[in-house]
């Protein structure tokens, strides 16, 4: 029996590693070396604008998974396959939000040292995290989520 079927083996909740990031970075740039963008104050739009933008990508993948009644809880399964909305572009859009408020938070910081976790982070999300979930959407929707995952990529 596939166990897979039944919820996600999520190993760690999504936003984590991305916090745990900004919290490093901020505390190394303070603590330990500066390591500033090196830009003016005219970047803040900047990251205010990724922020922003990430808000509005959770938002509307949100709306969608409403509309399908299915959940956004990584540990919980999935009732419905979501193909519409930001799900016609990317299989992951809830984490393309995130990497743009991640990104977006580190510009307003002013420092690099969270950026430099992004190759650790972009791991984790994927071998802890999407890997799972993927298996639990093939588990339980077979050969439809199969051909979706053919015609959309994992991220953009």
């Amino acid at each position: 029996m596939d166990h897979n079927i039944h919820r996600p083996r999520t190993l760690i909740l999504p936003p984590a590693p991305y916090a745990a990031a900004i919290l490093a970075g901020w505390w190394i740039d303070r603590n330990i070396q500066a390591l500033h963008w090196g830009w003016s104050a005219a970047t803040r739009p900047l990251g205010w604008l990724g922020i922003i933008a990430g808000l509005v990508l959770l938002a509307w993948t949100a709306i969608i998974l409403w509309r399908y009644r299915t959940t956004v809880n990584p540990y919980k399964a999935a009732s419905s396959l979501c193909t519409t909305g930001p799900f016609r572009y990317s299989r992951n859009p809830i984490y393309l939000g995130d990497w743009l408020i991640f990104i977006g938070t580190s510009i307003l910081l002013s420092t690099w040292w969270p950026l430099f976790f992004a190759p650790l982070i972009w791991a984790i999300l994927r071998y802890g995290v999407i890997r799972h979930e993927e298996a639990h959407l093939e588990a339980r929707f077979g050969d439809v989520y199969r051909d979706y995952k053919t015609r959309v990529r994992r991220w953009l």
